[in-house]
């Protein structure tokens, strides 16, 4: 009993899990990211817009992880359990398709850092970092294929590589950053390009969350919490952290640049804005961790983005050749699939000449469905007052924060904008050839009627996009 109460995680274990999960490449190239669209002013109000939105997402998925301990299967399940198995697939789908862009975006961003040393790579999209990042991808494959997950020394190796120059360039940043440069354009007037406040703030959106993206995995780990309670505790407590690095990387990067500057700074920008304070070893320190976390992370998120396949495949949500396993236990059909959409995506950018941010505009807004329906799922619970029998004191509240959480998801489907929604579409469509397939082996018709209405907008919505696509008013 001893040795299995040993092996739970406790608050700073599950607080360092939660952090790991969110902190990811992103937040080296967030400078350029919020300069390119927002100001100060409008930046600090989406940080703040941000931060109550996805406290309460946060909240929802720590609530549906203790109210609905048996749905285990992910941000899917509880779309399923909710709406019903099309939006429990397409949940599945939009995450897995997510999860891989991400991956793309990954790659654009390591041969862009590489691309610092290297002029060759360009800004990650050039025909030798394509090469390049389809070489490193394969290889990732293979080493996965043979069942080599990440060890815990490069976890350690990771995290050290992201947290050391993150808060050194924090501290470096802090006695640098003059307030003139700051408040010179707050409100970005001197740049007509921006737009309105308004537009600002709904522009940088898909960055914020881009950013976050991982909050759901916080209640991943419920089960081998200590104490149940300590889950909610470490996600609040990983969320403000990482919380707070974003906006400080952010907020300090706009009192050393201003905003045209750094919006006009190749990505890693972190590496940019250091170099402009200390001189050139700042962008080294900067890239050299970048490169190290982000081959540590690509390995566990091409593993990631195959178990979130065969997790699905497992109750028949995704059709039944995708749960197949190698003899080292590893879902290769998941894998193979995976890699391949990666691998066709790393061309597209070629031609495309997709960035890194178009990139992730793109994997941000393929997640936005899922955390709607998670969001509305606990809003549906504490409508009904289901699992709430025992305890009708949180209902109130449980029904507020997931109010709250519904309202955001909405506001970031529109921050995302129509030519995203429409992408999305394009997107979301043909997976209805899995979602088929896998009624079909359990021998139930493919849609009810409800599921029908829905599945027509979603093909109407990915025929305007590939008209668009076509005709050049909608781009990559």
């Amino acid at each position: 009993m001893a040795d299995e109460s040993s092996q739970k995680l406790r608050l700073g274990a599950l607080t360092a899990l939660v952090i790991g999960s969110m902190v990811g490449g992103g937040i080296f190239s967030l400078p350029q990211n919020m300069a390119a669209s927002a100001d100060v002013g409008a930046i600090l109000i989406g940080w703040a817009i941000t931060a109550i939105g996805m406290l309460t997402l946060a909240f929802v998925f720590q609530t549906l992880a203790n109210r609905k301990p048996d749905l285990d299967g992910g941000v899917y399940a509880y779309a399923k359990a909710g709406f019903g198995d099309y939006m429990g697939f397409s949940s599945a789908w939009g995450y897995w398709i997510s999860a891989w862009l991400g991956n793309v975006g990954y790659f654009v961003l390591l041969f862009s850092t590489l691309g610092y040393f290297f002029p060759i790579f360009g800004e990650g999209n050039t025909l030798a970092a394509i090469i390049g990042a389809s070489i490193l991808l394969w290889a990732v494959h293979f080493l996965v294929l043979r069942g080599i997950k990440e060890a815990a020394f490069i976890n350690v190796i990771t995290t050290i590589a992201k947290m050391v120059p993150l808060f050194l360039f924090i501290l470096i940043c802090l006695f640098a950053f003059k307030l003139d440069i700051f408040s010179r354009d707050i409100w970005g007037s001197m740049n007509p390009e921006l737009g309105s406040v308004m537009n600002q703030v709904r522009n940088m959106m898909l960055v914020t969350v881009w950013v976050f993206i991982g909050i759901e995995g916080a209640s991943i780990f419920s089960a081998r919490a200590e104490k149940r309670s300590d889950v909610g505790k470490a996600t609040v407590l990983g969320f403000v952290i990482v919380l707070l690095l974003l906006v400080l990387v952010n907020v300090l990067s706009l009192g050393i640049m201003t905003q045209p500057e750094l919006a006009k700074l190749q990505n890693p920008s972190m590496a940019a804005v250091l170099e402009h304070v200390v001189g050139h070893w700042g962008a080294i320190l900067i890239s050299v961790g970048l490169v190290i976390s982000l081959l540590g992370a690509l390995l566990s998120w091409v593993l990631l983005c195959a178990e979130i396949m065969f997790a699905a495949a497992k109750d028949h949500t995704m059709p039944e050749f995708i749960r197949k396993e190698n003899a080292n236990a590893v879902p290769a059909n998941a894998l193979w699939l995976t890699n391949a959409c990666v691998q066709v995506f790393l061309i597209v950018t070629l031609f495309s000449q997709g960035t890194y941010l178009s990139l992730i505009y793109l994997a941000t807004s393929m997640i936005l469905i899922p955390y709607f329906w998670s969001a509305a799922y606990g809003l549906l619970l504490a409508v009904r007052g289901e699992s709430y029998e025992q305890d009708s004191s949180a209902r109130n509240k449980d029904l507020f924060i997931a109010a709250i959480a519904v309202i955001y998801a909405v506001w970031l489907i529109y921050a995302g904008g129509l030519k995203y929604l429409l992408l999305s579409a394009l997107l979301y469509a043909p997976g209805v050839i899995l979602f088929a397939k896998a009624k079909r082996e359990i021998g139930q018709p493919i849609f009810t009627n409800v599921e029908k209405i829905i599945f027509a907008a979603v093909v109407i919505g990915a025929l305007v996009a590939a008209y668009g696509l076509y005709d050049g008013f909608l781009t990559l």
